[in-house]
C-alpha cells in the first residue's frame, strides 16, 4: 500500500511566494509562443451548458480539428468534452480526426446522486462510445469525513471503466482548505483515477493555482513511490493564455516534461482556444 509523504503546512504568504515562483518560472528552453501553440493541444474543448444543442456541438467538433494549420504549426485539440447525450454525435463528426471524445457523467456536477445511478450514466457514456469519463466525487460524503465511501464510489467507478480513461474530479472550490485538497487527490490517486481534475467549471472559485499546486505535488509524490504516472487536469475560468501559460509553468516545474502533453495534462476550456490563437503569430 502506496502511503504518502506528510505535506508541508504553509502560510497565506508562503503559499504565495511559492505559487508565484512556480507559475512564473519559465522553461529552460521553449518560447512563449512554442507554449502556446503546445497548450492548444492540450485543451479539452468543453461545452456543458443545459442550453446544448446539436447545432452548437457540430460547431465545437469542427473547431476542434478545423483550428490544425500545419505549416503555422498549429496542432488540432486533446478531446472535446460534452454531456453524455451528445457522445455518439461527436463520435461520427471526428471519426478518423484522432480527438478523443471525453464525457461528464456520473451525478456531474453535484455528486449527488446514489452509487447505483451514477454507473448507470457511466454505462451508457461508454456503451455510446466515451474514450474518456470526467466524473465528480461526493463533496458532501467527502466533507462529512466518510472519505471510505467516496473511495469506494471511485473504485466502482474505474471498474466500470474497464481500461476506459477516467478523470476524478475533485471540485477544489468546495474543499477550500490545502489538506482537503492534498487528501482527496490521495484517495482518487489511490482508488485508480488515469487523471485527477480541479474542477466542474459550475462554481467559484473553480481552478486555482494553490490547488493545481497542490495536486501535482501529490502526482509527485505517488510517482515517485509507486513508478505509476497519473495526468492532471486543470478545468473552470481558464480562458486568457498567460493564464494557461501559469498553469503550464506550475506542471512544468513540479512534475516536469513528461508530464507535458496530452496523456497528462489537460485544460478543460471553450474560449481560450480562440484567445490562444489570436495571440500565436
Amino acid at each position: 500500500m502506496i502511503t504518502f509523504s506528510d505535506y508541508p503546512i504553509l502560510t497565506e504568504a508562503a503559499w504565495q511566494e511559492r505559487i508565484e515562483a512556480l507559475a512564473t518560472t519559465p522553461h529552460a528552453t521553449k518560447t512563449t509562443q512554442e507554449i502556446y501553440r503546445e497548450l492548444l493541444a492540450l485543451v479539452d474543448l468543453t461545452t456543458l451548458e443545459g442550453s446544448d444543442t446539436a447545432a452548437r456541438v457540430t460547431s465545437l467538433c469542427e473547431k476542434a480539428f478545423g483550428i490544425e494549420d500545419l505549416e503555422r504549426g498549429i496542432p488540432k485539440v486533446a478531446a472535446v468534452c460534452v454531456y453524455s447525450p451528445f457522445i455518439r454525435q461527436c463520435k461520427n463528426e471526428l471519426r478518423d480526426k484522432d480527438i478523443r471524445v471525453a464525457a461528464v457523467a456520473g451525478g456531474f456536477p453535484s455528486g449527488q446522486l446514489p452509487l447505483k445511478l451514477k454507473l448507470a450514466e457511466i454505462n451508457f457514456a461508454l456503451s455510446e462510445g466515451a474514450d474518456e469519463i470526467d466524473m465528480v466525487i461526493s463533496r458532501g460524503k467527502f466533507l462529512e469525513g466518510n472519505y471510505q465511501t467516496v473511495f469506494n464510489e471511485i473504485v466502482a467507478i474505474k471498474t466500470a471503466c474497464k481500461g476506459t480513461h477516467l478523470k476524478v474530479i475533485l471540485e477544489t472550490g468546495e474543499l477550500l482548505k490545502p489538506e482537503l485538497i492534498r487528501k482527496a487527490s490521495q484517495f482518487a490517486i489511490l482508488a485508480g483515477a488515469d487523471f485527477v481534475k480541479t474542477s466542474t467549471g459550475k462554481i467559484q472559485p473553480a481552478a486555482t493555482e494553490m490547488a493545481a499546486a497542490i495536486m501535482c505535488d501529490t502526482i509527485l509524490d505517488y510517482f515517485t513511490k509507486s513508478g505509476i504516472r497519473v495526468g492532471f487536469k486543470a478545468a473552470g475560468g481558464i480562458t486568457q493564455p498567460d493564464i494557461a501559460l501559469r498553469y503550464y509553468n506550475i506542471v512544468a516545474n513540479i512534475l516536469g516534461d513528461a508530464w507535458l502533453k496530452p496523456k497528462l495534462f489537460r485544460i478543460g476550456a471553450s474560449r481560450l482556444v480562440d484567445n490562444l490563437l489570436t495571440v500565436i503569430e
